[in-house]
Formats: structure tokens, C-alpha cells, sequence
């Protein structure tokens, strides 16, 4: 029997018109925005109207480190929705919106799998509701009136080799990365060395996704440092007083995207920061109003442990005033094996020698959440046809010695069904007592909060600084950015800076060469190893597989 795809799944499903998914809700319609039948933005005023009820309790789901096999982070937050439906729960789901990069580039998504899925899946995975347009214009507008600033006389005298602020666009290109622009005499500008992000990098993103109103979008934008002038002082968008285009260009991507999955459970998917450039997680103003809506919302930060869901509790919690209830630790059997040296090839294979060499991967992540976090916890065991009785047994009795069950989810190939074990024991975590803290405190120094999170989240023996990065760090502590949390750029693949580092490693120093201040973001951006803010495209991209027929129906996305 064929095997169906992510997209034949979607398309196969009957959703309900958004408008009865707000009912559900309880959303009053004036807040409703339709984008068609099946999306809708809801404007963000109605917290107002939502202030007095009693939040729900936040569940984030997180993940042991990537690997090529796959965890199913994304699959597991949807079904897991959906088996909480399925109990009779009052239940939200919130993500994060894809990137178009990555879905022309390397095959996958960020709407779920199998039968747990958002939908409509192929809108979300395209232009979706146009925020990603909306946050690459007032990015590059940005960009635009610093170099027409610098064309016209350029009053701030702003050093034209330390402009920090860079253009972006929402597809991967790495001919982009380092260019020079401003070529061809005087009346197209001056020349200077530029390059290009992805859109999900930009420092936009992040301020849509930890904005709590249009007010506060404002001030971030006004606050951003873009460029230094001659004496090494920073330059802001206040300075170049356009911060009030730039939020008129966002005024309705702020507002969160409902959706529902293919169960109907009602989720809103809004705001993308990758996690391993920026601090990855969906936008504050929809998990607060998703609180608002719902007794348990399930929530998810990209990558794994070390780095969303570091970013998660110490960048967007901190800020938001959030206190998570439980953590859900995604992990497979296959990508445990992969982390204990097998090759994907094999990875179909039973390996009791290799799983529990790949072992402590997991466990080092839980031990993050858990002891770090001071979450309670839970593994999610993403099955998989491959999967034997002994090795799944093997991960169950690993992680009772830690005090944490393993559950089997199989909501890939059930839907909510193939969750509700998980859910049950998710429900049970909740009611327990949490000691939820953060990684480090704001008063220290930036270097020690460095330290920090190296040491005690990712086991490094101790940081080195590059003597630029060094100098970067007093200067902005002179400058009072010293309090500010930081987001480090770091590999998702290892909890060490060198990617090919797999499972637990030891003995490793983590190298810091960039440190950067996103002032509107209100975080430090650490970079380490080799970080590209600019994807590239694979040998063979999946936009090769993409098509559309006469009809609108679009087939080959995932």
C-alpha cells in the first residue's frame, strides 16, 4: 500500500471555516480577521477584553539535539494537541511560522507530519498570511534609508565600513552572503561591503515576536542600533526617525495567525526566529493570548534543549513574565542511534550497543530541563516501524533511572489517538509542583552569563574570546547593555560549538568570535563557530519537486 504524503494528508481533510474555530474560542468576531476560509488574524487588542480570565498552563515541547533522521518536534507538539482535544481538554497549539528557505531547499516543513498536521498546510508553508513579506520590507527599508542617509550628506557621519544593519529575504541564496553594492558612480550610492540574511534572522523577527502591542513594537524598532558613526557611537532608527513607517508596515503582522489542525484543535502559528541565529520560539502575543483562550497550550522552541528552549525560558519567559507547567523532551530511536555513531543507512537497524552510546545525549538534555530549568518532564518517544521491543525498552528503563517515563507517541501515523498516553501523563505533570528558574541572573557581567549557559547547559570546560569579541563586550557594557540576556549562535547538531561533536561530549571549549547587541530585541547575540545568517540551497533542492496545475492544486511540497 502507497504510503501517503504530508501534503495528499492535508489536502484529504475537511476543515471547518475559521470563523467556527474563533467561536469555539470564544473570540468576539470584531477581532477576527479572515485571510479566506480557513485563516484568520486576530487582532491582538482582544487581550484586553481576555485580561481577567486565569491563564491556562504552558507545556513546551523540546527535543534532543537534531540529526538527519529526524525527531518529529513539530509532529509531536500538534498531536499531542490533539490527544488533549481528544480527552475533552480546552487546548491550544502554538508554533512557529515556517521559513520559505528551507522549503525550497532542503525537504521539510514546520507544519507537523503524517496525521498531525496545521492546516492548511500548504499556505502555511508558502506566503501564509504575508508576515514574512512584511517583516523582509520594513527590514530593507531599514536598509534602504541608512545608505540614502549616507548618499544625502550624511548628517549622523555614519562610518560606512560599521554599518551593522544588513538586507534580507525570505529564500535561501548563498551568492548573497558577501557582496558589494553601491557600484556604478556616485548617483547609485556609495560603495561599500554588504551582505544579505535570511528574513527569520533579521532582528525584526524577534521584536514582532516579543512585542506585546503596537506601542512596544514601536519602541523596539526605534531602538535598534543599525550603524556607529566616526567616534564609535551607535547609531539607532530613532536617530534616523523612521520608526514609524517601519511598524506601519507591520501593524497587522504583530497580530497571531489561528489556524486549526486536522483534528480541528484550534492554533495559532505566528513569528519564526531560527534558533540557532536568533532565540526561536513563536511570537509572546500568541502564546499569551492562547493562555487567555485555553486551559493548556502546547508550545515549542526550535532545535533542541541546549538552544531553544534555553532561549525559551531565559530570553522569552524572562520577558514575558511566562511560567511553564511541564516539558515534553522529544527524542527517536533512530537519532539516538545516529548520536552513538551509527550512519543513516543503517539506522533501520537493531543497535542496542550504538542506542545506548547515543544514550546520553538524552540524558544530558533532560538533565537541562529538569535540573537547569526546574521543570518536570517527560520523553516523547516518536515511533517509528524500525523501532524493536528491546530498544524501546532500553530507552524506557535509561530514563526511569533519571525519575522521567518515556512514552510512546504515535501520532504521526494516529493522529491525537497515537498521543494519548503522552497526554495523560502530560496532564499529570501539570498538577505537579515546579521549581521553573532561569539559567543565569541579568546582574551578571556579559562574559559570566556566557560562561554561564556554557558551562552549565552545555558542559563546556570554559568560553574563549576572540580579542574582537572582548572588545565588543566592554563596549557595550560601557555603553549600558551589560543587563540584557543573551541568545547564543550556536550549531544545533552538538551541545558543543563543532558540529560533528555527536551525543555528549567533554573536554570542549566553547569559541565565542562576534558579539552583537540586538537593542530592539533587548538581548545580546553571541556567535560561536561557524553560524551562517544565510542559507544555501542543496544540490538537488525540493523546489525541483514542487508543482501547481491548472486547478490551484499544489503537489511535491513535502
Amino acid at each position: 500500500m502507497k504510503i501517503k504524503t504530508d501534503i495528499e494528508i492535508a489536502q484529504e481533510n475537511e476543515m471547518y471555516p475559521i470563523s467556527d474555530i474563533a467561536d469555539h474560542l470564544g473570540i468576539v468576531e470584531e477581532y477576527v480577521e479572515p485571510y479566506g476560509h480557513y485563516k484568520a488574524k486576530v487582532d491582538y487588542r482582544v487581550l484586553n477584553e481576555l485580561k481577567d480570565r486565569e491563564d491556562g498552563k504552558l507545556i513546551l515541547v523540546t527535543a534532543i539535539s537534531p540529526t538527519p533522521a529526524g525527531e518529529g518536534k513539530t509532529t509531536t507538539s500538534v498531536g499531542l494537541a490533539d490527544a488533549f482535544h481528544r480527552l475533552g481538554e480546552n487546548v491550544m497549539v502554538t508554533l512557529r511560522e515556517p521559513s520559505m528557505g528551507p522549503v525550497f531547499g532542503i525537504k521539510g516543513g514546520a507544519a507537523g507530519g503524517g496525521y498531525a498536521q496545521v492546516v492548511p498546510m500548504e499556505d502555511i508553508n508558502l506566503h501564509f498570511t504575508g508576515d514574512m513579506h512584511a517583516i523582509t520590507a520594513a527590514n530593507n527599508l531599514i536598509a534602504a534609508i541608512i545608505d540614502n542617509h549616507i548618499h544625502q550628506d550624511n548628517k549622523l557621519r555614519i562610518d560606512t565600513r560599521r554599518v551593522t544593519w544588513t538586507r534580507v529575504m525570505d529564500m535561501n541564496d548563498r551568492q548573497l552572503r558577501y557582496i558589494v553594492d553601491g557600484l556604478g558612480g556616485s548617483v547609485n550610492g556609495r560603495p561599500r561591503e554588504d551582505n544579505f540574511k535570511i528574513t527569520v534572522a533579521s532582528e525584526i523577527m524577534a521584536i514582532v515576536c516579543l512585542a506585546s502591542d503596537l506601542d512596544d513594537l514601536k519602541e523596539r524598532i526605534a531602538s535598534i542600533i543599525v550603524a556607529y558613526d566616526y567616534d564609535g557611537k551607535p547609531i539607532t532608527v530613532r536617530d534616523l526617525n523612521v520608526q514609524g513607517a517601519v511598524a506601519t508596515l507591520l501593524k497587522d503582522a504583530i497580530k497571531p495567525n489561528l489556524v486549526q489542525t486536522l483534528e480541528h484543535t484550534p492554533a495559532f502559528v505566528h513569528g519564526g526566529p531560527f534558533a540557532n541565529i536568533a532565540h526561536g520560539c513563536n511570537s509572546v502575543m500568541a502564546t499569551k493570548m492562547a493562555l487567555k483562550l485555553a486551559d493548556y497550550v502546547i508550545t515549542e522552541a526550535g532545535f533542541a534543549a541546549d538552544l531553544g528552549a534555553e532561549k525559551f525560558v531565559d530570553i522569552k519567559c524572562r520577558k514575558a513574565g511566562l511560567k511553564p507547567s511541564a516539558c515534553v523532551v522529544v527524542a527517536t530511536v533512530r537519532a539516538l542511534k545516529y548520536h552513538g555513531g551509527v550512519s543513516k543507512k543503517h539506522l533501520e537497524e537493531e543497535n542496542l550497543e550504538a542506542l545506548e552510546k547515543g544514550m546520553p545525549n538524552l540524558m544530558r538534555h533532560l538533565e537541562n530541563v529538569t535540573e537547569v530549568y526546574g521543570l518536570p518532564a517527560v520523553v516523547a518517544v516518536n515511533a517509528f516501524p524500525s523501532d524493536t521491543q528491546a530498544e524501546l525498552e532500553l530507552v524506557r528503563s535509561k530514563c526511569l533511572d533519571m525519575g522521567v517515563r518515556a512514552v510512546i507517541s504515535e501520532v504521526w501515523a494516529k493522529g491525537g489517538e497515537g498521543g494519548i498516553a503522552l497526554a495523560e501523563e502530560v496532564r499529570s505533570l501539570c498538577e505537579q509542583p515546579n521549581n521553573f528558574s532561569f539559567t543565569y541572573p541579568l546582574d551578571m557581567s556579559i562574559e559570566d552569563k556566557i560562561r554561564e549557559i556554557a558551562k552549565r547547559v552545555y558542559r563546556a570546560d570554559d568560553v574563549g574570546f576572540d580579542l574582537k569579541a572582548e572588545k565588543q563586550i566592554k563596549r557595550l557594557e560601557l555603553q549600558g547593555y551589560g543587563n540584557l540576556p543573551i541568545c547564543m549562535a550556536k550549531t544545533q547538531f552538538s551541545f558543543s560549538d563543532d558540529p560533528t561533536l555527536l551525543g555528549a561530549p567533554s573536554g570542549f571549549r566553547i569559541h565565542v568570535t562576534d558579539v552583537k547587541p540586538n537593542s530592539g530585541a533587548g538581548f545580546i547575540v553571541v556567535r560561536t563557530g561557524d553560524i551562517m545568517t544565510m542559507p544555501g540551497l542543496p544540490k538537488r533542492p525540493s523546489a525541483e519537486n514542487i508543482d501547481v496545475d491548472n486547478d490551484g492544486r499544489v503537489t511535491g511540497l513535502f
